[in-house]
């Protein structure tokens, strides 16, 4: 009996599937691999991810075996057949579904290349997740540390205790060992919470008629949680923190210790400054809500004086800044760092210019922190 070519099979050439006609068909595809999926994956609805994501390309499925775990506590297991009438075809389909956690059961170890080019990856790099991410070297599964998006994954070590991480690509120097493709990468989705966090809340649309209170006293947990736990808590904030008169409350979060780090940019720190100097943001009484006389110009006298003292914390020790949200964390030795960007006025001198550099400093300053507050645009929250 003929056996079915499997993915790779090198003993099928082109002309013996042009032959049978078999091989590459839409109704029979021919090349085809088994993929394990394993955890919550019924209730987390990683199994219906991975099933629409085969059918959508144009590949079949097979449920070859299944087991579902009796409780929700329960890990759940299926053996899925995956076919495509393409070689070409099929390994697309596995490098998207192995991204929801489907792992081929002909395990192989990672595949890598040497980077040849300073800051730049080989190409056909392997482009992490924000999932928990395993690569197999000699026949052993490796974590990899540092789990970030949109960054690629580097081997490194002596060859006995070889070690994996993320690394962003600027930070690729020439020679760096770097994972291609999706062959022995293994990733392990984010399954559903038993109990909804306060992320998931916030992220589902709201209405004036859910309960705002809801969010706000999860978000608070969190902040007590942390305040009296091994992590730290971050602050993403934007200007509007202090355009809304918010400001002083965000003080009192950090006199009470419940923020230890704050990241911004040029604009948060500008505006609170101005408040704690001339009693204005952008030029506003921020207590009568009218324009000041001139108050156009004190965003930028406000630059102005803390650039002539040399930064925040020289304000702070000398007198010039006494209140405000930049002010308490010189006081109360919370880290901050500034970012800057093209829209950027003076900036103030703690701001860094360097946009590579910047995110430099947050990967490094990041790994402590278990709960993040984000009040800033979204777009610049998340980066």
């Amino acid at each position: 009996m003929e056996s079915t070519p499997r993915r790779g099979d090198r003993s099928v050439r082109d002309s013996d599937q042009a032959q049978t006609g078999a091989a590459g068909s839409r109704e029979h595809p021919a090349y085809f691999e088994d993929v394990e999926v394993r955890g919550h994956i019924i209730d987390s609805l990683i199994l219906p991810k991975i099933l629409d994501s085969i059918t959508a390309a144009g590949g079949v499925f097979r449920i070859k075996q299944i087991a579902i775990g009796q409780s929700r506590h329960d890990p759940s297991f299926a053996l899925v057949e995956v076919r495509a009438a393409t070689a070409e075809e099929l390994a697309a389909i596995l490098a998207q579904i192995a991204d929801h956690g489907a792992v081929p059961t002909t395990l192989q170890d990672c595949q890598l290349a040497r980077a040849d080019i300073k800051g730049t990856f080989p190409e056909g790099f392997y482009s992490t997740t924000n999932q928990r991410t395993e690569v197999r070297i000699q026949g052993k599964w490796l974590p990899v540390a540092d789990q970030e998006m949109d960054c690629g994954i580097v081997i490194e070590g002596a060859t006995d205790r070889p070690q994996a991480r993320c690394l962003a690509m600027t930070d690729i120097d020439v020679g760096m060992q770097v994972v291609l493709g999706h062959a022995g990468v293994r990733v392990f989705p984010e399954e559903r919470a038993m109990e909804r966090q306060a992320f998931e809340f916030m992220n589902s649309p709201v209405s004036t008629e859910k309960p705002k209170g809801v969010a706000i006293k999860q978000i608070a947990q969190e902040l007590f949680r942390t305040r009296f736990g091994p992590g730290k808590s971050l602050l993403v904030g934007g200007p509007a923190i202090v355009h809304t008169g918010s400001g002083e409350y965000v003080s009192q979060l950090i006199r009470g210790g419940y923020i230890r780090k704050l990241f911004a940019g040029n604009a948060l720190a500008t505006h609170d400054i101005e408040q704690a100097l001339f009693g204005t943001s952008l030029g506003v009484q921020l207590d009568r809500g009218d324009l000041a006389e001139a108050g156009h110009e004190h965003h930028l006298r406000a630059i102005n004086r803390i650039r002539r003292t040399g930064g925040i914390a020289q304000a702070v020790e000398r007198g010039i800044l006494r209140s405000g949200i930049m002010y308490e964390c010189v006081k109360n030795k919370v880290d901050f760092l500034l970012a800057g960007s093209i829209r950027d006025d003076g900036p103030l001198p703690d701001v860094v210019t360097d946009t590579i550099q910047a995110q430099r400093q947050m990967r490094e300053a990041i790994r402590d922190v278990t709960f993040c507050l984000m009040i800033a645009t979204t777009l610049h929250s998340i980066a």
